[in-house]
């Protein structure tokens, strides 16, 4: 026989001030470790969304990022020529030479400036992209007009749509502003290729190509085509894995994150076992006339460690209350790869309030469990006797 869980529900009814002193510190951090997840998800869909299954990035050997890597122009001019490799409606190898650099710009976080990424490109780059054009039109070839992604306009006064932006040998005029779903590739800036290597010297190469294949099942062919050509001295990688393996640029705030919810919930299974030791102390003649009505030590046990783990809990779905605002707030993390800043939005979802709440059962748990073992082992004559 079990005791009812009203009897529980009751009490911390009646203990209105300890239970929501209680129940605020377990959620604070619950919060915390929410909106820690809710970063890490974030992230995730930005560059889970970025890239294309058929598509991969050509880069020197030994290298893992666009910035630091050089692809020569020889390599361009057989690569695009390899079998297996897509065409577009007009016939031309879906091929594309990009430059990579990065410039300083005044965001709306940080007015001394912040690097962002300026991304040269040719037309057949734009057309290996999802792009949509939500503001002003796209880039025209041989000018010196860039178009910038959503996060940027939002992110950085100065990038926005007709306006002029300095960098390299002087002012680029901002005649679009553009989406690629939700990918990593709204934090950029595009420029044409030509015009960038012209302001930044670097004539003849790319900084890496992006090739798409003509199936998904010619992939793994073009990869090993590349990777064991000599003449290329080039490595390559899926689109898609590139950018999944960005996500550690928010390894550090996570961690953080977790560690500052860990040192809470010690704080809060303590404050939890304080809480439920008064609770026991006060009903201690409660305790004696359950055990004369027949309750045994179990149901005494799971009674209490019921009620501090409901009062975890009420914690729990207060610390999600509170994390829920920043659900697709938008922010900015450092991007290890290009040193530059990516664009993100939190996302509250399921699996981060279902986390949050397990959290807080299993501090309730642990905070519980030693009051709830002393309530269960007192005796019905000594515990009637604590009136």
């Amino acid at each position: 026989m079990g005791v009812p869980i009203t009897y529980n529900i009751r009490n911390l009814v009646q203990r209105k001030g300890t239970t929501l002193m209680t129940a605020l510190g377990i959620g604070l951090t619950v919060a915390v470790l929410v909106t820690a997840m809710a970063l890490t998800a974030g992230l995730k869909s930005v560059f889970a969304g970025s890239g294309d299954p058929r598509q991969m990035i050509v880069l020197r050997k030994g290298v893992e990022a666009e910035l630091s890597s050089t692809v020569s122009n020889d390599a361009y001019q057989i690569i695009r020529r390899l079998p297996g490799i897509a065409m577009s409606p007009t016939g031309e190898p879906m091929v594309s030479p990009e430059g990579l650099t990065v410039v300083n710009l005044p965001s709306v976080d940080s007015p001394e400036g912040m690097n962002v990424c300026v991304r040269g490109l040719l037309p057949i780059g734009l057309s290996m992209r999802t792009v949509t054009i939500e503001q002003g039109k796209s880039l025209s070839p041989g000018l010196r007009q860039i178009i910038v992604g959503e996060a940027i306009a939002r992110r950085y006064p100065d990038a926005r749509l007709g306006k002029q932006v300095r960098f390299g040998r002087g002012l680029w005029e901002v005649v679009g502003v553009f989406r690629v779903g939700d990918s990593a590739a709204n934090s950029e800036i595009w420029a044409d290729l030509n015009q960038l290597r012209g302001d930044f010297e670097k004539q003849g190469g790319s900084s890496s190509l992006l090739i798409r294949a003509d199936s998904e099942a010619a992939v793994a062919g073009l990869k090993q085509a590349v990777s064991d050509d000599p003449r290329l001295g080039s490595g390559v990688i899926g689109e898609k894995e590139y950018y999944a393996a960005m996500t550690r640029s928010g390894a550090p705030l996570q961690a953080l994150g977790f560690s500052v919810a860990i040192i809470m919930a010690i704080g809060s299974a303590f404050a939890a076992t304080n809480t439920m030791y008064a609770a026991v102390a006060r009903r201690a003649n409660e305790i004696g006339t359950l055990r004369a009505l027949g309750f045994g030590r179990w149901a005494i046990l799971r009674s209490f460690m019921l009620e501090s783990i409901c009062l975890a809990l009420v914690g729990g779905i207060l610390g999600v209350l509170i994390a829920l605002p920043v659900h697709r707030l938008s922010t900015g993390v450092g991007n290890f790869s290009t040193f530059s800043e990516v664009a993100f939005k939190f996302k509250v979802g399921p699996d981060a309030i279902l986390l949050g709440l397990v959290f807080a059962a299993l501090i309730g748990a642990i905070g519980g469990f030693l009051p709830a073992w002393s309530a269960s082992k007192k005796g019905i004559v000594a515990a009637m006797r604590d009136v």
